[in-house]
């Protein structure tokens, strides 16, 4: 048995081909789907949390997908409306009378092995943040940091 290379191959120069190859696949690939905007990845999951909705997914929208009858909250379908009613619902919740265990993150000093135990802290400080910043894009994610469904 014998191994012969064909000559008609720059074996020298397959890496700039390929490399090449898979540029022009890109290019194909983008000019059919028209990808105009890279998202990031979504940081929630890391955060605990275990499901999402799919249009609460960046850019999923903008594919034209479109969820079935009844599979979204009519406040989720405007984001400013929903981010008013998130700021409601956070300002009740701030205000209440027995929130004032929530408003702040544990201290490891007061508390030393509170971060062993809970793995996936939450408090009012941090939800707050995550209003403002719009980091919640849809009601299920604010649910979920609220009632620790994570």
């Amino acid at each position: 048995m014998e191994c012969e290379l064909n000559p008609a191959i720059p074996h020298t120069q397959l890496s700039v081909i390929l490399r090449k190859q898979k540029e022009i696949v890109q290019q194909l690939i983008e000019k059919k789907q028209g990808i105009r905007r890279v998202y990031p990845g979504l940081k929630c999951f890391k955060e605990g949390v275990k499901q999402i909705p799919i249009e609460s997914i960046p850019g999923i929208l903008e594919t034209n997908w479109k969820p079935q009858p009844g599979q979204t909250e009519a406040n989720d379908s405007d984001p400013a409306t929903l981010q008013l009613r998130l700021k409601q619902l956070y300002n009740q919740l701030k205000t209440h009378p027995n929130a004032w265990p929530f408003q702040k993150p544990v201290d490891q000093n007061d508390v030393p092995d509170y971060y062993d135990v809970i793995k996936f802290p939450m408090d009012l400080q941090l939800m707050g943040q995550r209003v403002k910043s719009g980091y919640y894009t849809n009601k299920k994610l604010f649910t979920a940091d609220r009632s620790e469904e994570r």
